[in-house]
């Protein structure tokens, strides 16, 4: 009886490093780029930094995992950053203290905090039903309809921003039981501390992963980005699905605005301008393939954190802004090239 020869020692350790690199590579990459920069300032690894970069990352976090919804079903979603902006802008109106000079509603009285944080989250899903709407329903391909709502959004949000008496003013003076959500941290002794936002992104990751990996729902979303046709033909209400999909994902673009707002202690009609662009990019970084379909919290939010290393890294170590942006650049095509040779390879 013959037995099969067995794989030499080398081929196996060629095979592992292969597997490693095409399934693992995003974590390769991030931990090279801290790598690189602890090198040039060793001070880069101290706690205080990784605690900065994880709070100014938080709602992009969360932004990130919205649009990760999305483009798992073959999609795109280009009005997440004016969803952001508009509430930010909708619930810190409503969020301002009572000795503000300019408060935007100066008759309105001290409402219990999580009203305008429901309200600012509940907008953020009004406009995700809208989209999932033009999208399901009236077949308007994602791009055009995401990219009209962008426009819509953001004008409805400049109107409202620009109402008697606020008159474009940037809005402050926001109140302390809502911008701790954004600032405060659980302290732990010794300088250790863990803002509450990074724990709110991190309790959302959680939820997200078991949304995507151990729900109906997330099942129906990797079978319609994989063939949407297949997924018709198996008993999927494609149309139903894509409403609640994007319906999430404002819901998280909301919650995103709301803690950006609480992160800054303001907010203007121009706040995430831009975000969904940062979004898409971390999520294509992360793994998330541009043909749909294929997409994991982790890779989304290791995406993340690449940007957010970049960003803060190497302006840490003084690299021009300029020099970010091309980075950046190169990265996000590098890792688009490279998806599509992977699902050119499995066709």
């Amino acid at each position: 009886m013959n037995t099969p020869a067995k794989r030499p020692a080398g081929q196996a350790i060629l095979g592992y490093l292969k597997h490693l690199v095409t399934n693992r590579a995003i974590f390769l990459v991030l931990i090279l780029l801290v790598v690189a920069i602890a090198i040039m300032d060793p001070t880069f690894l101290a706690y205080s930094t990784l605690r900065d970069i994880l709070q100014q990352n938080s709602t992009r976090a969360i932004i990130a995992l919205g649009a990760g919804f999305v483009l798992i079903t073959g999609g795109t979603d280009l009005s997440a950053g004016r969803v952001v902006g508009l509430t930010a802008v909708v619930s810190a109106s409503m969020l301002q203290v009572d000795t503000y000079a300019a408060k935007f509603f100066p008759n309105l009285p001290e409402l219990p905090v999580y009203i305008p944080i429901f309200v600012g989250i509940f907008a953020g899903l009004l406009v995700g039903c809208v989209n999932g709407f033009i999208i399901a329903k009236l077949k308007v391909p994602p791009f055009i309809a995401t990219l009209g709502t962008m426009v819509a959004v953001y004008g409805l949000n400049s109107i409202y921003f620009d109402s008697e008496p606020n008159q474009s003013q940037p809005i402050a003076g926001l109140r302390k039981d809502f911008t701790i959500w954004g600032t405060g941290s659980i302290d732990f002794g010794g300088g250790y501390t863990l803002p509450y936002i990074v724990l709110i992104a991190i309790g959302v990751a959680l939820v997200c992963w078991v949304v995507f990996n151990k729900t109906r729902l997330g099942k129906n979303m990797y079978a319609i980005g994989g063939n949407v046709q297949a997924a018709h033909v198996s008993g999927i209400n494609v149309a139903r699905n894509l409403i609640f999909i994007y319906a999430i994902a404002g819901a998280l673009y909301g919650l995103g605005g709301v803690l950006e707002a609480a992160r800054t202690g303001g907010a203007t009609n121009n706040y995430g301008n831009m975000y969904e662009l940062d979004a898409i990019a971390a999520c294509v970084v992360g793994g998330v393939s541009t043909a749909g379909g294929i997409g994991t919290v982790p890779g989304i939010m290791a995406g993340v954190l690449i940007f957010g290393v970049i960003n803060y890294g190497l302006t840490f170590i003084g690299v021009s802004p300029y020099w970010q942006l091309i980075i950046k650049g190169l990265i996000i095509v590098a890792a688009v090239a490279f998806d599509i040779r992977k699902y050119v390879a499995k066709r």
